[in-house]
């Protein structure tokens, strides 16, 4: 869980900084594009994880009980 909190964390930051650094260098617009592209494959990678993460916890428990 801490790998997908730092790769929602890290991805979050990179995008806003690259959006902010596109807007203030005037880079075109298929860069922001492509840094939204990243963003959502590491937000639907962590989506993923966390899915999977919760039906093991799930699985787990219900053996358990």
């Amino acid at each position: 869980m801490r790998l997908v909190a730092v790769v929602i964390a890290v991805s979050m930051l990179g995008w806003l900084g690259v959006q902010w650094l596109g807007g203030q260098m005037g880079w075109p617009a298929k860069y922001a594009f492509l840094a939204d592209l990243v963003a959502m494959g590491a937000l639907i990678w962590s989506l993923l994880v966390t899915w999977r993460i919760w039906r093991r916890r799930d699985a787990s428990s219900q053996g358990q009980g």
